[in-house]
């Protein structure tokens, strides 16, 4: 399991690490670059101090080159005694040459320094390593003094490694304090999570976060956004079994009230009404149920299918043609106006389920020889559905409460004649909500009657379907 106080412990000890070799790295080439410029004037001092020396033999320092005499005859230095020998290491080597390129002296004769004949500093090869050579060239002669590279670089890896220690130990210092402030800082998270833990599955009140830092406030705000809807959908949930349990207990109960009718039924006129009123209430609970299914489909929380390309001709011409029959049944003249190529992005299935429900309405709330159309159009507002009747219509002041669950309008409450739930348009509406539509109740162009509207969302970019959905 990843862990955030590890993950940030790692990252903070390797960029410390990283920096603490850069800055070795740094340190070591600063300061062979300044101990290349020391050592380097300090070759052209030797060259100047050999020169003198040797050219007077009593330690008087020429002002000017020009003063300088020639230099003496060919000469070595006497030899160190025994117990020096093995022990003895020149720093530097240093030379003195006759213009023709014979050496007259040589501080240590090992060491093969070629004879340069220009002025100033030069690197150059003797052996396995480099040398680094101050040329003096005068005119009683020629005189160098050379020192290893190596030496150098030497040197200079021993002052990086002096800061070494020093910087494991800040590293050690600096993950101990970092440690520290993680575990310090990280604290408002354990917090946070110690209040959650402490709630019960039905305490769903949001989290305080007045004391919390700054920057969980925003996991905090998700945590209680998410708690709201939990909320929320308890309640929905709470209201719908609630609801549920309502409906059915008053079909639930004709039921069992017509099978005791049929039960005491004497004559084959008596038990044929009563298996009539039988098959009515088994057809309105089937009915009822059915909603309700339907209706937890279309819940917030419920899962969704991919939005598709949905033409709407084709879905209002398939939804008539299924109610067709049941419309002749009661009398109603049930007919489809279709456009060209009305299309949107949505659930088929929904949407399908979405238009039955308007135009069952229509069909279940009009006298017989009425005329219910459904249509599909382009309006200014976008792609719409509309069905429309010549019945009895719903009031305006009613229009907003019929989209409620178990909703039914004033004049059909006490009617027994016009089977219903109160379902439908609260399917309609969590449908429409779903598609991002707008579901609205009109009177109908001819004063009377009702006009059901959803208009959609203005599509874009839709590929074509074929037409006959």
């Amino acid at each position: 399991m990843t862990s955030i106080r590890r993950h940030l412990l790692g990252w903070m000890l390797g960029a410390l690490s990283a920096g603490a070799a850069l800055l070795l790295v740094a340190s070591y080439l600063v300061t062979l670059e300044e101990l290349s410029e020391v050592f380097d004037e300090n070759l052209k001092q030797v060259a100047l101090a050999v020169a003198s020396h040797h050219a007077f033999g009593h330690g008087y320092a020429p002002r000017t080159r020009a003063e300088l005499p020639a230099l003496p005859q060919r000469y070595e230095l006497p030899p160190l005694p025994e117990r020096y020998e093995r022990e003895a290491r020149f720093d530097y080597v240093t030379l003195a040459w006759r213009h023709d390129g014979q050496r007259l002296f040589a501080s240590d004769p090992a060491v093969r320094v070629p004879l340069l004949r220009h002025d100033g500093l030069a690197t150059v090869p003797v052996g396995p390593e480099h040398w680094r050579v101050y040329t003096l060239v005068l005119p009683q002669g020629i005189v160098q003094a050379a020192q290893p590279v190596g030496a150098r670089h030497l040197l200079a890896v021993e002052t990086t490694v002096t800061m070494l220690a020093p910087a494991l130990l800040v590293i050690v210092l600096t993950a101990v304090l970092l440690v520290v402030a993680l575990r310090r800082g990280l604290q408002p998270l354990q917090l946070a999570a110690d209040r959650v833990a402490a709630r019960s599955e039905r305490s769903l009140e949001p989290i305080g976060r007045g004391d919390l830092p700054r920057e969980v406030h925003p996991l905090i705000g998700a945590i209680n956004g998410l708690m709201e809807r939990l909320s929320q959908a308890f309640r929905s949930q709470r209201q719908f079994v609630a609801d549920a349990a309502h409906e059915l207990r008053t079909p639930l109960t004709a039921l069992r009230l017509q099978l005791q009718l049929l039960e005491r039924s004497r004559d084959e006129a008596a038990r044929a009404a009563a298996v009539v009123q039988l098959r009515a209430g088994i057809e309105r609970s089937q009915h009822l149920v059915e909603q309700l299914l339907q209706l937890s489909r279309v819940e917030p929380d419920a899962p969704t299918r991919p939005f598709e390309a949905v033409e709407l001709d084709g879905l209002v011409r398939q939804v008539v043609g299924e109610l067709s029959i049941k419309a002749e049944h009661q009398g109603i003249d049930l007919g489809a106006q279709t456009g060209d190529g009305v299309q949107v992005q949505g659930d088929r299935h929904q949407l399908h389920v979405l238009l039955a429900n308007l135009v069952e309405n229509a069909i279940r709330y009009c006298p017989p020889g009425s005329v219910v159309d459904v249509r599909a159009e382009h309006l200014p507002e976008g792609p719409a559905l509309r069905v429309v009747d010549n019945g009895p219509g719903i009031v305006p002041a009613e229009r907003e409460r019929v989209f409620d669950r178990f909703y039914r309008g004033e004049g059909l409450q006490e009617r027994v004649d016009v089977p219903g739930s109160g379902l439908g348009l609260a399917i309609v509406a969590a449908i429409a909500q779903r598609h991002q539509a707008q579901v609205s109740l009109h009177t109908s162009a001819g004063g009377r009657g009702l006009e059901a509207r959803v208009v959609f969302a203005p599509a874009r970019h839709l590929p074509k379907v074929a037409a006959g959905t």
